[in-house]
């Protein structure tokens, strides 16, 4: 066939699906699979062909983000498996071929984790929230990029991953995190990873696809931005979207300053609020300690000083001694540099040229005698 032949062949083709209803998008799709096998037989078609609504998407048009407490229906509708693949997704961002892609040879495995520790057939996390690494042959753009897990979900990981030891599979750092059913091929191929979170969506009651769990993931942290929490580049590079922080990883080799990896899981930590379907409970040792945290730092300790003191295991009457040592010394009250008044005091003082420091949980104040 001639071009003008092939041409009318592919007008006749896009007038068929027309026909039968088919969205704009996808004739798209349709027409640019045959245009690229024709492509690769030598065929170019170089004359434009129009599509109607090329840009409609009418199986969107109703859908929407889940809110947190409709995510956390949807986790519960599914098992072990697929809860882990669903908080993959919604709360690290990852892209369904990154589980595992289009043939089942390559997918995330436990190496991609390497702050996860696995011993004993216990799973453990050095760090919470923990790193995820995307290799580039599991990113869309083709380049190595990291996110993280929130707490929820890596209590949902060490499950599902503590339940595959528990029936005698042994984990190696080659191992993938999501396993296929059958396993004929090495890792779950993308299909069936939208199959399995579909599933868990629709026993929830829900008819949305499965990449609005990674909607949710951007739309949770937009959220957070518009807070104050976390910083824009920061979401987008999880998302594994190119841009600045990319181009700084690319450059360091596929490594980030400690610094700045720090402050994004700090970021991360801050938002983390906006991604979970559970509010992490604080107990009350963790309460103590950090409000004694707090108390040696009005004190006036650094915080290189506060490190090397375990105040967890410090008594009430230790802990006060140390903080009134600090605070007036040995010397005689009236000699001091600081101390603590009450404050209806706190006018006299200042008279004197004393200055105010801070307000302890008390009611009491914290003044300083200025030099002169």
């Amino acid at each position: 066939l001639g071009e003008d032949e092939l041409y009318n062949l592919l007008l006749d083709y896009v007038s068929a699906l027309e026909r039968a209803g088919r969205a704009g998008s996808y004739i798209e799709s349709a027409l640019k699979a045959v245009k690229s096998w024709l492509a690769h037989n030598g065929i170019e078609i170089r004359r434009k062909i129009k599509i109607r609504g090329v840009r409609d998407t009418p199986s969107l048009r109703d859908e929407r983000v889940p809110t947190q407490q409709e995510l956390r229906r949807i986790f519960l509708s599914g098992d072990k498996k697929a809860r882990a693949a669903c908080v993959l997704v919604a709360h690290s961002g990852l892209r369904l071929m990154t589980l595992g892609n289009y043939r089942g040879l390559d997918g995330l495995r436990v190496r991609d984790f390497p702050e996860m520790k696995i011993e004993d057939s216990t799973v453990e996390f050095e760090q919470i929230p923990t790193m995820v690494v995307v290799r580039p042959e599991l990113s869309k753009a083709r380049h190595q990029y990291f996110t993280f897990l929130s707490e929820e979900g890596c209590q949902y990981l060490k499950d599902y991953l503590e339940e595959r030891m528990l029936n005698g599979e042994c984990l190696t750092l080659d191992s993938p995190i999501i396993r296929p059913k059958v396993a004929s091929k090495p890792f779950i191929r993308t299909v069936n990873i939208g199959d399995m979170i579909r599933n868990a969506i629709r026993r929830a009651g829900f008819g949305w696809r499965p990449y609005v769990l990674r909607a949710y993931f951007d739309t949770q942290l937009i959220l957070a931005e518009s807070k104050g929490l976390v910083l824009r580049d920061y979401r987008q590079f999880w998302m594994g979207h190119k841009g600045d922080i990319e181009n700084r990883y690319t450059t360091n080799k596929c490594r980030l300053p400690e610094n700045v990896i720090e402050d994004m899981r700090e970021a991360y930590r801050r938002s983390q609020e906006y991604l979970q379907t559970v509010k992490p409970e604080t107990s009350r040792e963790n309460l103590i300690e950090e409000f004694r945290r707090q108390l040696l730092l009005v004190a006036g300790f650094s915080p290189e000083e506060i490190d090397k003191i375990d105040v967890s295991s410090l008594s009430d009457g230790e802990f006060q001694e140390i903080v009134r040592k600090r605070l007036v010394g040995n010397k005689n009250e009236d000699c001091g540099t600081q101390k603590v008044i009450n404050l209806n005091q706190i006018e006299e003082y200042l008279g004197k040229g004393w200055e105010y420091i801070a307000t302890l949980p008390n009611g009491k104040i914290i003044i300083e005698k200025q030099d002169r």
